[in-house]
């Protein structure tokens, strides 16, 4: 990389622009951000939260939130880990305030359009899907039930990990950052929910010949 490289001011789309333009007073290029993020924010929530109907409300709480405390994005971790606290912690807010226990929705574990599943491993999972009979895509179906069942059972702290971690493939140090905590907690509640959800499938996938979650 050329010193000309390294020091290329960063595209004009880019996370840190659009926050820049925001704070000189361009409003569309914090739409833009609403517009890139809305959907991983509302399925975060939607982890978070048992009643659908708040998932929309506390994503925009969350964007509102953010858009009064851009200021104070230091820009020296990534723009969706600082968004994605914020949104953690309205959401146990409003859980707070609502009395109301956050519950995993009973959804796929990787689920919509956006997620970060790799190009290889969505070919994979086509390519097991043509060939899967009839009783495999039931125990497949049954897998998932179990695991969504042993996510909604786990501590708010290790589901929130696990999470973030499978869910958005965020890094261990990215989640330290959104969960304002030790990067070695986070890799502790990775591995409790790790085994806890293995514990539970290990039987099942044994049953279908060893496929390992």
């Amino acid at each position: 990389m050329t010193p000309e490289e390294h020091h290329a001011p960063p595209p004009p789309d880019s996370d840190v622009m659009l926050v820049q333009r925001t704070l000189a007073g361009e409003q569309r290029a914090f739409e833009l951000l609403v517009i890139k993020y809305q959907r991983r924010v509302e399925r975060l929530i939607g982890r978070m939260v048992r009643d659908v109907d708040l998932v929309e409300d506390i994503a925009q709480e969350t964007f509102i939130r953010a858009y009064r405390a851009l200021a104070q994005f230091r820009g020296d971790a990534q723009f969706y880990t600082w968004l994605y606290r914020i949104a953690v912690n309205t959401a146990k807010k409003q859980l707070l305030e609502l009395k109301r226990d956050p519950l995993v929705f009973s959804s796929q574990l990787k689920s919509g359009d956006d997620d970060e599943t790799s190009g290889a491993e969505r070919e994979q999972n086509l390519g097991m899907a043509d060939t899967e009979t009839p009783d495999a895509v039931l125990a497949s179906k049954e897998i998932a039930e179990a695991v969504n069942a042993v996510m909604e059972s786990l501590p708010e702290e290790l589901r929130m990990a696990i999470t973030l971690r499978e869910i958005e493939g965020m890094s261990y140090e990215e989640i330290a950052e959104a969960l304002d905590c030790p990067i070695g907690t986070v890799r502790s509640r990775i591995f409790r929910a790790r085994e806890a959800i293995s514990g539970r499938i290990k039987p099942m996938l044994e049953r279908q010949g060893g496929k390992r979650w």
